[in-house]
């Protein structure tokens, strides 16, 4: 099968949903497969209809709880794709892989396609562990840690990312989460957790690369931009990633992390009404710069948590 799977609709007014709810476990098995499927030609036009259809291979739809990126909600469980600027580049990851829960499956759905570019390319996690797992660059967790300001300020404001203004409320899930805290006096929340960098997924048993060391630490933004932020914020830096033991990543595996990704990415032009559902621990994706309105939908659903999922070594 291609990577993503393609599916074009029998005609031009199918019902996604109904399609889905007649050919659930076709979808189930090319999704623990080959990872990604893409759904074309169907009559989706609406975040009402993306809300609905999204619910019967993802399930009950997911908030956007401990995020990085900024989103706006488009109805209970769909947000818009990473809202940062069109002329950037979101680098490849797996949706949350840095929480101690994550969706399973990731949809997208293409309301209004780029005039150019804004793509969402995808890249196969296995694939990836096998470049990497015989480096010896990596440690087998990563640190992230993160500096979020009480209101606006440089990155996500802590209330935004955890959904509330109550400090208990966000003591008490960073408690349960396995994040360690530190409040400031002027009410900035600095959080530490450390992850695994490979595991194993739960349905297939396979190793997937699964975090976000390279896109969480700041030479990802460049190095002028990492020299700047470092000026700026010192050691606690709005958002980082280290060794466990919160030493520096060595570069060259951070190098190693974002070659192997430009070698296993894949993309395709979105179309109006587009919809591909991912296996969000098989498929990593990202987004490419674009000219013009574009408008990509996102949910999120099949939690997975941290204790469901085995470490194995980078």
């Amino acid at each position: 099968m291609t990577f993503p799977h393609l599916v074009n609709a029998p005609n031009g007014s199918t019902d996604l949903r109904t399609w889905l709810e007649s050919h659930i476990g076709h979808v189930n098995e090319v999704l623990t497969g080959v990872g990604a499927i893409l759904f074309r030609g169907f009559d989706v036009t609406t975040a009402e209809q993306f809300h609905d259809l999204a619910t019967v291979p993802l399930g009950p739809l997911m908030q956007y709880v401990e995020g990085a990126s900024p989103r706006v909600a488009r109805g209970e469980g769909v947000y818009t794709s990473t809202e940062y600027a069109a002329d950037l580049t979101v680098s490849m990851h797996n949706e949350l892989s840095y929480s101690h829960r994550w969706p399973g499956r990731v949809a997208f759905f293409c309301r209004v396609p780029a005039a150019d570019g804004g793509r969402t390319p995808i890249a196969d996690s296995r694939r990836l562990y096998q470049r990497l797992a015989n480096r010896g660059l990596l440690p087998d967790a990563v640190q992230y840690r993160r500096r979020m300001p009480p209101d606006k300020g440089f990155g996500l404001p802590w209330p935004t990312v955890f959904g509330t203004t109550d400090r208990q409320a966000v003591n008490d899930y960073c408690r349960d989460a396995g994040i360690d805290t530190t409040w400031l006096a002027d009410g900035t929340l600095i959080t530490w957790q450390v992850r695994p960098a490979a595991v194993l997924h739960p349905v297939t048993g396979e190793k997937v690369w699964f975090n976000q060391a390279h896109q969480w630490h700041p030479s990802n933004s460049g190095p002028e931009s990492e020299a700047a932020l470092r000026e700026l914020f010192g050691d606690e830096l709005p958002m980082d990633a280290r060794a466990a033991d919160g030493t520096p990543l060595d570069p060259a595996a951070l190098a190693a992390i974002r070659e192997a990704y430009g070698q296993e990415t894949t993309s395709f032009v979105w179309e109006a009404g587009d919809v591909m559902i991912i296996d969000n621990m098989l498929s990593a994706h990202g987004r490419t710069p674009f000219a013009g309105d574009r408008e990509v939908l996102v949910a999120m659903g099949s939690p997975v948590c941290l204790a469901d999922v085995k470490q194995v070594a980078a």
